[in-house]
């Protein structure tokens, strides 16, 4: 028998991202996508019943590829029947969320107000939000923030060195992302090690095309490497990470290029296929070091270097570290960046166990270092169930 289902809805600026769950057991009944909308090769993909069906829907529209997703949801009566909220990924909720919200007028119309700082992301979140308030009249409609999870970090952790007024007046400050990933896999970890999460500190990694890392002291982030927008940071697949300010005006120069066009590289076709001249895919740059690709294994070298910089900062912040937490496609996967990271760790204390490692510790409760070793660990991440369970627990009234 059902037990109460919630719709989890992530709008990209081309892609639908879908879902249907039961939070309470964790079943996942459908989940899916719509991809390239608008251009050639739009298709549905979803997996039901443990088989993966493809529609084509060849230059379908934004309000139409998500009717398609509408219509396959309400295919299934039994699902509408227990049907009690619609959960929304929003990117940015900037200083105004702290929290999942039930979204009203006023919560709609902040959401947009984030839009300078996340506007590839912010308006297709509010576009998701209004069909589904059309389509769905009578459920609660909560918005589920990337950043919310991060608004625990101290102002030392979250402020710029510039002047204070642009904070004050343009919201200029460290916002972090893939909140709900960092809060779901350091409440896994705490649950898997057997420490009270509000005893807890971890170094939480979120690595997949888009990279970040928090310090998580006692279930709270109290910083995280993603800053104003998701260009801070990490080296990720097509984006630079952390570097000098200053490139910006100097490549500008030097290229005849505008600042936003010299932005839009660092976002695209920077990161690890910058880097490789081969892919973003860290699958292809793995097999091409393997096979002596020199700009491959440079690339390697300098992604996991500036990971394992990160450890020995957020442990700084932290006090102690109880473990450090691998998730997202390669965080959970890859055996390689994880093995490279842990080599740079020794002084904390890390030692690798190749053998787990190389299963991705799956027969060791995801433990991935030795015995006497500081505990590295994988956890599955599912931000589709955190959205899930706040959707029907902000949402719906007991």
């Amino acid at each position: 028998m059902l037990s109460d289902l919630a719709l989890v809805l992530n709008c990209g600026s081309s892609s639908v991202k879908f879902a249907v769950l039961a939070p309470r057991s964790k079943e996942m009944l459908i989940s899916g996508l719509v991809e390239k909308i608008g251009s050639s090769g739009t298709r549905l993909i979803y997996h039901l019943d443990h088989g993966k069906i493809i529609n084509s829907l060849e230059g379908a529209s934004y309000d139409e590829s998500l009717n398609h997703v509408f219509k396959l949801v309400e295919s299934k009566s039994e699902w509408i029947n227990h049907l009690k909220a619609v959960g929304h990924r929003v990117v940015h909720g900037g200083e105004y969320f702290k929290s999942s919200t039930v979204v009203d007028k006023e919560a709609l119309e902040k959401i947009k107000a984030c839009i300078p700082l996340a506007p590839l992301h912010n308006p297709a979140n509010a576009l998701g939000i209004e069909k589904c308030m059309e389509k769905f009249p009578n459920l609660p409609q909560v918005a589920v923030f990337d950043t919310a999870f991060h608004q625990t970090m101290p102002k030392h952790a979250y402020l710029y060195a510039l002047p204070y007024e642009w904070y004050e007046s343009y919201s200029v400050r460290r916002y972090g992302f893939h909140g709900t990933s960092h809060q779901y896999i350091a409440e896994q970890a705490a649950e898997i090690l057997n420490i009270p999460l509000e005893k807890s500190c971890f170094v939480t990694a979120h690595l997949g095309n888009g990279c970040s890392m928090a310090a998580v002291q006692y279930g709270k982030s109290i910083d995280t490497s993603m800053g104003l927008t998701p260009l801070e940071g990490l080296v990720m697949g097509t984006r630079s990470g952390d570097l000098d300010p200053a490139i910006h005006l100097y490549l500008a120069e030097n290229l005849n290029l505008s600042l936003k066009e010299i932005t839009d590289i660092l976002n695209k076709k920077s990161g690890m296929l910058g880097l490789s001249g081969i892919s973003m895919d860290l699958r292809e740059i793995e097999e091409a070091a393997n096979k002596g690709n020199e700009r491959a294994q440079i690339a390697l070298e300098i992604n996991t270097y500036r990971l394992a910089k990160y450890v020995g900062a957020y442990a700084v912040a932290l006090g102690k570290l109880d473990a450090l937490i691998f998730a997202g496609g390669i965080g959970e996967n890859s055996d390689v960046i994880r093995s490279k990271v842990i080599q740079h760790l020794g002084l904390l204390g890390f030692q690798l166990d190749e053998k787990h490692n190389a299963n991705n510790g799956k027969e060791n409760r995801g433990i991935i270092t030795a015995k006497n070793s500081t505990v590295a660990i994988v956890v599955k991440t599912n931000e589709e169930l955190v959205i899930a369970r706040d959707a029907l627990s902000v949402g719906v009234k007991k």
